[in-house]
């Protein structure tokens, strides 16, 4: 959208049958504040430019948003310290109206939550990011953008100036290549001869949503600290756009990148991961929360367990299974975890390699990065 804007011709290569079918269209739907992202980092920088840029392009696309702010919970006082952090960070990412919560005063923004403290953040907001994707298709097209559907990468090879990309939609040509494909992103590259030291690890996480009649225990969203050595924000309560209710999302090795039920498989993705040397280093590292995000997987009442640290009052038959994602988690050889936006360059392509949250919040600030690094690239 951006490059079209500025006068380049551009082709976009998707390929499911429809905008928004893997990441774009299954997560949380939140506008993320800038909050829990280490100052300086791509993501705290892109996130803040990102955000107000999508409460701007929502606005003037009429796509119904709420900037309605969120609950930070330190369930017991050993997460004190860890609230204490996000607060210096999310001063230093600039958010302003940070307010720190006495027990009490928790309350009188979720009445029915449990805690020992809490910041609130007004920034956070929420949305539908399947309807932000169509605005973008729409915005792209008008500026003269080709979107081909069902054109999965086969193949990718340099010719003469130009890049070649064979795809299940025929072929084509291009001075550059820009390489936004999530879940698949490692793959493509290395068809386009990068030496990447990164691996996708795809991990789906799987939410309950609240009964109608039970909503009403949860006005907005509702935040734990998070856990400081894992790139996720633990299971939480967040009232969406369209007011359904969701708890979740727990994070469990996905057995396929398009895994979204516990039973999808694929002995090529499978393969994929076991054969690279960072997946089973990462396992060793994480085995104890692994096994407790696979055990709340396969247990209602443990996952329940864990929302009623944060709500008291739910019980196990006021929840249903709900929808689930699967985010596309580059690990590297190290076996880390890559906590923030990893994007590498070379004379002829870009590659995201890794666009965890809050890449949707932060979707248009990305998109001008990454448009002046083409324009740069190809002056």
């Amino acid at each position: 959208m951006l490059l079209s804007e500025r006068g380049r011709r551009v082709v976009v290569l998707e390929a499911a049958a429809k905008l928004a079918t893997h990441q774009s269209g299954h997560n949380s739907g939140v506008i993320h504040a800038g909050l829990y992202y280490r100052p300086g980092s791509r993501k705290a920088l892109l996130c803040a430019e990102g955000r107000e840029a999508m409460y701007r392009f929502c606005a003037a696309e009429g796509i119904a948003h709420r900037r309605c702010g969120k609950l930070v919970v330190a369930i017991r006082d050993r997460d004190i310290p860890a609230l204490d952090e996000l607060e210096r960070r999310g001063q230093s990412n600039g958010l302003t109206g940070l307010r720190r919560l006495t027990a009490g005063a928790l309350r009188e923004h979720e009445p029915e939550v449990a805690g020992v403290a809490g910041l609130w953040v007004p920034q956070t907001g929420v949305v539908d990011y399947s309807l932000v994707t169509a605005a973008y298709g729409r915005r792209a097209v008008q500026a003269g953008t080709d979107i081909v559907l069902n054109a999965r990468v086969l193949d990718i090879a340099a010719d003469g100036t130009e890049v070649r990309t064979v795809t299940t939609a025929g072929d084509f040509r291009a001075r550059f290549l820009v390489n936004c494909a999530g879940l698949h992103a490692d793959r493509v590259a290395r068809l386009a001869g990068e030496r990447t030291q990164v691996r996708i690890v795809p991990f789906r996480g799987e939410y309950f949503d609240l009964r109608p009649e039970r909503a009403s225990l949860v006005r907005g969203l509702i935040y734990p600290v998070p856990d400081p050595a894992l790139p996720f924000l633990g299971v939480h309560l967040s009232r969406t756009i369209h007011d359904h209710v969701h708890a979740g999302p727990n994070a469990v090795f996905a057995f396929s990148r398009h895994g979204y039920r516990m039973r999808d498989f694929s002995m090529t993705d499978v393969a994929d991961a076991v054969s690279f040397s960072g997946f089973w280093r990462m396992a060793r590292r994480h085995w104890r929360s692994g096994l407790a995000e696979m055990r709340r997987s396969l247990s209602r009442q443990l996952f329940v367990r864990s929302i009623q640290e944060l709500v008291p009052a739910l019980r196990e038959d006021d929840v249903v299974r709900g929808g689930s994602g699967v985010r596309a988690q580059a690990v590297d050889e190290t076996g880390k975890l890559l906590d923030d936006f990893h994007i590498v360059r070379s004379s002829r392509a870009l590659h995201v390699l890794n666009a965890p949250s809050p890449a949707a919040t932060a979707s248009l600030a990305i998109g001008r990065e990454i448009a002046d690094q083409v324009i740069e690239a190809m002056a």
